[in-house]
């Protein structure tokens, strides 16, 4: 049973009440009865003196004598009176007769006569048995002829003491119910007036152990419960400061791992999932629901495993890449630690490098292919210059031809390093575009006029089938640049008496142009490498044409720069097309680019 402040001060004045009186009438009964004692005795001696003169004087004979002295004086002093011979032979007594007397068992041992004759005189408090009364007895020596012949004793009941110690009793009884009320009448008062503000302590710690720690006390006063109320007020803003900074940090970190491209993993020393951020679930292909769950049961790599091991036998970071076979492979560098202040709990980030691992290959085979294209003209030119320099006086038409293919290199080179710069450019936005109306018809003669007089010694036709005032939406220098690469490339690989015909065609919110030539083809493995930088379907034939490798690549970015894309369609023996699209709208503009 639970019992609420009021019932406890109640029962603790109830518990110091009681306590008190208890204390107080064994303290105030032991005193009166000594008291009251003392003084019966203080009594009893002075009579004693007065028996012990009168039985000096009578002396009697026989027994009758005796007894009737012990009567006479009894009658006087108001008391019960004993008259023993110093063997302790009762002689007389007051309250017996002689037959009684008779009877009555030798008083030599009882402590009151014995102290009488040993120190002059004696008391001592018990029960009599005749009397059946708790009573004091007195005695004192008396003497005849000068000789001690015995011991008078005086007794008389402690009625008097009982009944005083009765009435004191009655007293502290009555003063104990008045305290009693009194102290239930100042317990109920004093406990509402302690409750009410218990109460409003209780409710404020309660709303704050519920969440709402702007809850406060506010107390009025200077006492324990105001200093509680206080302390209590100043706990909840501590707490409301310091979960705010919590909440504040980790809405931080949440913010930080959830944004952060790189993948987080915190392990639990049992090897389970403990976080695990976005960025890491999408580079696994992990469920939203792991946390809590075996690494081995989500991810099966053996190269991670075993980086995860060495760093928590090292106690170490630890740095080593893993790959993931998947629909998309991913290649990603895992930074893995244990954690010092959890044991056996470890850390990794998983950085995605893929891409920049495909990079540095593509650096790597640029460099290779660039160093390829630029060590064949630069050759040739030495060795042209070198036969010039030795047939130039011997035979004239020789240096001459030497000098032409010095020429052509030369041009090559001026080409490779052209494309290689506007390359560059575009891929670090420094080609700027003017995105604008532009007249696609206009774009396509020009491209023609420039590939018209390579076309004419091929006897190849040039067409265009896109009607008059046909616009799009780009920069007009980049889409010159890009129908006279598609126009080039087709007239190089189209054989004698081809056509290349250049056609355009509204495609929802974008205009489609594609450049069709009836060459020889393409076999499809070498389509998705089409736009690749310095790749060559035939590389020998490409060459001798005086191609450099990165026209289609020059196009793919002009094409995507300006808001469109480009594909290839060609089968061997069937023709070849390049399509790519232009917005024709700002909003399919936008719509593109985004």
């Amino acid at each position: 049973m639970r019992l609420g402040i009021r019932a406890k001060l109640f029962l603790v004045s109830l518990l110091l009440i009681t306590t008190s009186v208890a204390v107080a009438d064994f303290y105030l009964t032991r005193a009166l009865e000594r008291d009251l004692t003392e003084r019966v005795r203080s009594e009893l001696f002075v009579r004693l003196a007065l028996i012990e003169h009168a039985v000096e004087l009578a002396a009697p004979r026989d027994a009758q004598g005796w007894d009737a002295l012990a009567d006479q004086l009894g009658t006087r002093s108001g008391g019960r009176v004993t008259v023993i011979r110093s063997d302790g032979v009762v002689l007389g007594d007051s309250e017996l007769d002689l037959a009684g007397i008779a009877r009555v068992e030798n008083h030599a041992h009882r402590p009151e006569v014995v102290q009488s004759l040993a120190r002059g005189h004696g008391a001592n408090v018990r029960y009599s048995t005749t009397m059946r009364l708790s009573m004091l007895y007195a005695a004192v020596p008396y003497s005849i002829a000068g000789q001690r012949a015995g011991v008078v004793r005086l007794a008389r009941p402690l009625t008097e003491v009982d009944a005083a110690i009765a009435r004191l009793r009655s007293l502290v009884l009555g003063a104990t119910v008045i305290a009693l009320v009194v102290a239930v009448l100042m317990s109920s008062l004093a406990a509402h007036w302690v409750s009410r503000s218990v109460r409003v302590l209780t409710a404020a710690a309660q709303r704050m152990a519920g969440g709402d720690l702007a809850a406060r006390v506010r107390p009025v006063g200077r006492d324990e419960i105001a200093g509680l109320g206080r302390a209590l007020d100043q706990l909840a803003g501590n707490l409301a400061s310091a979960l705010g900074e919590l909440r504040t940090e980790r809405d931080l970190l949440s913010r930080v791992l959830r944004d952060m491209r790189e993948g987080v993993l915190l392990l639990d020393r049992e090897g389970r999932v403990a976080l695990a951020n976005p960025a890491l679930r999408e580079m696994l292909l992990l469920e939203a629901d792991l946390v809590g769950r075996l690494l081995l049961e989500l991810v099966r790599n053996a190269e991670l495993k075993r980086l995860l091991d060495e760093a928590e036998e090292k106690n170490s970071p630890v740095s080593g890449e893993i790959e993931l076979d998947r629909l998309k492979p991913r290649r990603l560098l895992v930074h893995a630690t244990a954690l010092p202040d959890d044991p056996g709990g470890l850390l990794a980030v998983f950085v995605d490098v893929t891409d920049i691992r495909r990079l540095e290959s593509m650096r790597r085979d640029f460099v290779a292919n660039v160093s390829h294209e630029l060590r064949t003209p630069i050759a040739v030119i030495r060795s042209s210059a070198e036969t010039v320099a030795r047939a130039i006086e011997t035979s004239p038409d020789a240096a001459l031809e030497f000098v032409q293919i010095i020429e052509r290199q030369a041009e090559r080179l001026q080409r490779l390093v052209e494309d290689l710069l506007d390359l560059s450019r575009i891929e670090s936005r420094q080609y700027r575009l003017a995105l604008e109306p532009v007249a696609v018809d206009e774009a396509v003669g020009h491209a023609f006029a420039l590939m018209r007089e390579r076309a004419a010694g091929k006897h190849i036709r040039l067409a265009s089938e896109i009607t008059s005032g046909t616009q799009a939406r780009g920069d007009y220098r980049a889409l010159e640049q890009v129908l006279s690469n598609l126009v080039d490339n087709a007239v190089k690989y189209v054989g004698e008496g081809g056509s290349v015909v250049v056609r355009a065609a509204p495609q929802g919110n974008k205009l489609r142009i594609s450049v069709e030539d009836d060459g020889p083809g393409i076999e499809a493995k070498h389509l998705p490498r089409l736009f690749e930088r310095f790749y060559r379907v035939d590389a020998g034939r490409s060459r001798d044409l005086g191609g450099t490798g990165l026209g289609l690549s020059i196009v793919k970015h002009l094409v995507e720069a300006m808001g469109g894309q480009i594909d290839v369609t060609s089968a061997p023996g069937r023709g070849t097309v390049f399509a790519f699209t232009l917005p024709t709208t700002p909003s399919a503009v936008a719509e593109l680019v985004r």
